[in-house]
C-alpha cells in the first residue's frame, strides 16, 4: 500500500471528506481520525505539530512556517457514527456537513494556495468541539502568531458575522420527604422547581438588535424518590442561548433564588465578527470554537453545509458547496492577507 499523499490528491475535497467521514471520531474517540489527517498533511511537506489533549486525542497544527491566516475546524462528531455516501449531487456521512466537509474544503484551499506560491496559510484541526470545547482550550496555548483565524462550521457558504453564547445552568430545589398520605408534613421540592420554571417564563430575557432575543430550552428534569413520598430534592437544566448582556441574565435569574439555587455550569459568551466585502453574511444561534480561540487572531466563520442538516440522522453536505467552500477559503485567505 502506497502512502496516504500517492492515494489522495489534497485538493479532491469529495475524497479527502469521504476518507474522514469513514473513520469514527465521535467526541473522545478522536485519536484514529487526527493520525489519519497528520499523516496526511506530514506526507504532503507540511510540517506538522500534533498537541496532546488527553491521550491519543490531539490537536493538529500544519504549516509550511510563519501562517499569517489559520483556517480550523474540529474533527470530532456527536453521535452515532454512520459512514460515508455519495448519492448524486450530495454527500452523506457522520460529520460529512459539521465539520469533516469544512475539513477537506481547508485541506483544499491550502493546498491550492500553495500550488500558487503562497505558504503562509495554515490548518488548525482540533477536537472535542461537541462537548466543551477542551481541544480549542488547550489549543489557544499554541497560537502560531496568526493575525486571523478562518473558523469552519455549518453557514450555508456564508460568512457569520455573529454567533450567540451560551450560559448552561442546573436550578436546585429542595423540599422535606414526607408519606404522601400527609402532604402537610413535608414540601414538595417538584412543585418549587415547577413554581420557578413557571415564573422564569415571565422574566424579560437580553436582547440584541444584530441576534435577536435570548432564549431556553428546559433540557432535563429530575427529581423524586418514589410516587409515594412527597420528593425532598428536584433538578432542572437550562440552557440559554445568549445575545449579549449575560450579567443581565444572572441579575434576572436571581429573581428564581427564593425557590431554587442556581448554579451555573458553563458560559460561552457570545461573538460579533467583521463582514468582508463580496460575502454574504448571516448571524446563527449556535455556539462554535471562536471564544476559546482568542489567541489566533481575529476571527471569521464560514463553512460549507446548514446548521439544520448536522448532528440528524442522514447527515449531508452538497457536493457543489464543498466545492465552492474551497474556492472560498481560498479568497477569503487572499483578501484577508492583503490587508
Amino acid at each position: 500500500m502506497g502512502s496516504l499523499e500517492s492515494m489522495f490528491d489534497l485538493t479532491d475535497v469529495v475524497s479527502v471528506t469521504r476518507a474522514l467521514v469513514d473513520i469514527d471520531s465521535t467526541t473522545g474517540r478522536e485519536g484514529d481520525c487526527i493520525l489519519w489527517m497528520a499523516t496526511l498533511l506530514s506526507e504532503a511537506g507540511f510540517g506538522v505539530v500534533e498537541q496532546v489533549v488527553e491521550g491519543p486525542r490531539r490537536n493538529i497544527y500544519a504549516a509550511f512556517g510563519k501562517a499569517d491566516v489559520v483556517l480550523s475546524t474540529h474533527l470530532d462528531c456527536v453521535p452515532p457514527f454512520f459512514p460515508s455516501r455519495v448519492e448524486g449531487d450530495t454527500l452523506f456521512g457522520r460529520g460529512s456537513c459539521d465539520a469533516k466537509g469544512a475539513a477537506a474544503s481547508q485541506v483544499a484551499a491550502v493546498e491550492t494556495l500553495r500550488r500558487q506560491g503562497i505558504a503562509n496559510v495554515g490548518l488548525l484541526f482540533v477536537v472535542g468541539e461537541e462537548r466543551g470545547s477542551d481541544g480549542a482550550k488547550t489549543a489557544d496555548t499554541l497560537a502560531c502568531g496568526s493575525r486571523y483565524l478562518i473558523n469552519g462550521e455549518p453557514t450555508d457558504n456564508r460568512l457569520g458575522i455573529g454567533t450567540r453564547g451560551v450560559l448552561r445552568v442546573t436550578l436546585t430545589a429542595r423540599g422535606r420527604a414526607a408519606h404522601s398520605s400527609f402532604p402537610e408534613l413535608g414540601e414538595s421540592a417538584i412543585e418549587k422547581l415547577l413554581d420557578a420554571l413557571n415564573r422564569l417564563r415571565t422574566i424579560e430575557l437580553p436582547a440584541d438588535p444584530l441576534m435577536g432575543r435570548t432564549h431556553y430550552t428546559v433540557g432535563l428534569i429530575s427529581g423524586g424518590v418514589a410516587p409515594n413520598v412527597i420528593p425532598p430534592e428536584a433538578q432542572a437544566e437550562v440552557m440559554f442561548r445568549t445575545v449579549g448582556d449575560v450579567p443581565g441574565l444572572r441579575a434576572s435569574l436571581a429573581q428564581l433564588s427564593r425557590l431554587v439555587t442556581v448554579e451555573e455550569v458553563l458560559e460561552v459568551p457570545p461573538v460579533t465578527m467583521p463582514a468582508v466585502a463580496g460575502f454574504e453574511t448571516a448571524t446563527f444561534p449556535y455556539t462554535t470554537d471562536i471564544p476559546f480561540l482568542s489567541s489566533w487572531g481575529t476571527p471569521l466563520l464560514y463553512g460549507p453545509g446548514s446548521i439544520h442538516a448536522a448532528h440528524t440522522a442522514d447527515e449531508h453536505v452538497k457536493i457543489a458547496d464543498l466545492e465552492r467552500a474551497v474556492h472560498d477559503y481560498a479568497a477569503l485567505a487572499m483578501r484577508l492577507l492583503a490587508q
